[in-house]
């Protein structure tokens, strides 16, 4: 990979389940970047069917933390993202986060939206970017729409579909370890070659700032490149066929550790011991 990431606000990717009612560390890194206690957080339900539910929950959680304001986005319907108020709300807000539920429910709500283009606008502007679950399936380019889980890699395994684009050349999984999610990730990568994949364990995020990712909370990030593979059989299967690959690089990456995303290499944090 040649090209830098281009160099826009810190996103934070979080695999789902996050702790909402202990240490919040992910939540907690979240509000620290969105400003501290002077954070302005907008929350994005358009992923859950339950977002008067959903908007409570984080507005308790955020405002725990020590958030200035919490203001929550509902989107339900495609009209809505293109609302002056909602607008405003996310032009004056210094993070935004999206919450778990559907992918494919953000794509068709706030895609092609005023509210797409602001979002983006202000990211680049370099605020702080968040989501959990659907919500971290939604960050990168191309997306993981729905998928088998706890399977091997076969052709129809997974659906893509256009994703939000906070971040390139990358591919997000998320309740990786908890819903055996090896295979789809395999799977898709196959499918969309030369991206990185990153699966994401339940409360564990990476935070990504220009080229650098770390890794955050109580699972772990799988790494999954398959750029240098040295076979494969995608062109000669039909559909349910079991798909082969070989030379698949693997880096499995706990608290601390991080990746950089340009050399494709990961690091010890500082002052681990290393024999």
């Amino acid at each position: 990979m040649s090209e830098s990431i281009e160099s826009k606000g810190p996103l934070v990717i979080i695999g789902g389940a996050e702790d909402k009612h202990e240490n919040c560390t992910i939540l907690r890194e979240f509000v620290r970047l969105a400003g501290g206690i002077d954070a302005h957080i907008a929350v994005l339900t358009a992923a859950t069917a339950y977002p008067q539910e959903a908007g409570i929950e984080y507005d308790r959680v955020f405002s725990h933390l020590g958030a200035a304001a919490v203001d929550i986005v509902h989107t339900e319907e495609p009209d809505d993202a293109n609302s002056p108020q909602l607008l405003e709300i996310v032009a004056d807000a210094t993070g935004v986060f999206f919450t778990g539920g559907d992918q494919s429910r953000v794509i068709r709500v706030v895609q092609d939206s005023l509210l797409e283009d602001l979002l983006h606008k202000r990211h680049r502007e370099g605020i702080v970017v968040g989501g959990t679950s659907a919500g971290a399936a939604i960050m990168s380019e191309v997306m993981i729409a729905e998928g088998d889980s706890t399977t091997h890699p076969y052709l129809n395994a997974v659906e893509m579909s256009k994703g939000m684009g906070f971040l390139s050349q990358v591919l997000v999984d998320q309740h990786f370890a908890q819903r055996g999610r090896l295979g789809r990730l395999l799977t898709a990568l196959l499918l969309e070659p030369h991206v990185l994949g990153l699966g994401i364990d339940e409360n564990t995020a990476v935070v990504v700032q220009g080229d650098d990712l770390e890794v955050i909370g109580a699972g772990a990030v799988t790494v999954v490149d398959e750029s240098e593979t040295s076979h494969n059989n995608l062109s000669r299967l039909l559909k349910d066929e079991a798909m082969a690959v070989f030379g698949v690089k693997l880096h499995i990456l706990p608290h601390g550790y991080r990746f950089n995303l340009k050399t494709r290499q990961p690091s010890v944090p500082e002052g681990s011991l290393v024999p």
